[in-house]
């Protein structure tokens, strides 16, 4: 009899006639028994149904796009309000509009990967502030409606007041400079908060850099927002702004360096190879580059622009990297199972065996 199974099994040597039958047999020791085939092949390091253990997120390039100009636009609103406080209107004007128009693409690519924009609205029915979604979905409202409002009153001020504000002019003039300021207070909880929402999850390399991935992201977004602000600023305005690059590169730098060391080898692997991998060695790159030419040469246009250009799309790739080595690290089971095994180890290591975690055995 033959069935669908057979094809799987390993071949049999023939079998030769003995005399005496069952009695001339020898033992599973002997000769015969030595020539058996294995029947289950040798173990291989996979999961049930060849299914990962942690399911992968959805999340695709729309997902990476937000990460990006959300803490771009965060740390324009704090740029923009520093500028209110000290007085240098062209910085001001300039980081507000970029606040706004980058919230706004934002708020765009966000509303892609979410489908329906009433999903957006759904997270807004309650506030759960043990869910990092649900208070940076409140994060996000508060600090795009202070940052509308100071934008407005920007290019009201731009266009002469010909804008159809009517009696809406005084209290918007009245209310410009406290939802500027209030923007710039909402930036650093927007600029960190998809950094605790990455961290906040099973995903084991994401979760493995939760210590220092929120200082990633706002070092980030800094360097990013100076190197807008570079652009479209003249040198002589926009020394803030070379001052935020060139310390938002410096942090960049250092606390990268920092998580990658805290993390454990295997979930880090997903940050060093592959596509993710080339995207964040090339965002090292241009992070150092664009900041030691913002140092070095910002006060000439030409300079201070490239590297404007090449702080942002340093940022952009860290953004991607990030979460396409996340998305990488989900898929494959070993980035869940070995770190675990790792840190049991340690706990065994170190004498924690009496707890829920932790055994003897």
């Amino acid at each position: 009899m033959t069935n669908e199974y057979d094809q799987y099994r390993p071949p049999e040597p023939p079998r030769r006639r003995r005399r005496g039958g069952w009695r001339g047999r020898r033992g599973a020791g002997g000769a015969e028994g030595a020539r058996e085939q294995p029947m289950v092949p040798e173990a291989e390091f996979t999961s049930y149904y060849d299914r990962p253990i942690v399911k992968p997120p959805p999340w695709e390039n729309p997902i990476g796009a937000y990460l990006f100009l959300g803490g771009l636009a965060a740390a324009s609103g704090m740029l923009a309000a520093g500028a209110e406080l000290t007085g240098n209107a062209r910085l001001r004007r300039n980081s507000r509009l970029s606040a706004l128009g980058a919230v706004g693409l934002g708020a765009v690519a966000l509303v892609i990967d979410l489908g329906r924009p009433e999903r957006f609205l759904y997270m807004l029915r309650t506030v759960k502030l043990s869910s990092p979604m649900s208070v940076g979905s409140w994060i996000l409202s508060g600090f795009s409606a202070f940052a509308g409002v100071a934008a407005v009153a920007e290019v009201d001020r731009m266009t002469a007041q010909k804008l159809p504000l009517g009696p809406l002019r005084r209290l918007l003039q009245w209310v410009e400079t406290p939802a500027g300021v209030a923007a710039g207070l909402f930036g650093p909880p927007l600029a960190a908060y998809t950094a605790v929402l990455l961290s906040d999850t099973a995903n084991p390399t994401w979760n493995d850099a939760r210590e220092y991935l929120p200082m990633v992201f706002v070092s980030s977004a800094s360097l990013a927002a100076g190197g807008l602000g570079m652009i479209t600023t003249p040198v002589d305005d926009a020394g803030p702004a070379r001052a935020l690059a060139v310390i938002g590169s410096a942090c960049d730098l250092a606390a990268t360096e920092l998580m990658e060391q805290s993390m454990d080898p295997v979930a880090a692997e997903p940050l060093h190879e592959g596509t993710p991998g080339k995207l964040l060695q090339w965002s090292k790159r241009l992070v150092a580059a664009g900041g030691l030419a913002a140092l070095l040469g910002g006060r000439n246009r030409t300079i201070a622009a490239l590297s404007g250009v090449t702080l942002l799309t340093a940022s952009a790739l860290t953004r991607f990297g990030i979460l396409h080595a996340g998305i990488h690290a989900a898929k494959d089971p070993r980035y869940t199972v070995v770190p675990q095994k790792n840190r049991l180890a340690k706990r065994r290591a170190e004498g924690i065996v009496d707890d829920s975690i932790t055994t003897a055995d």
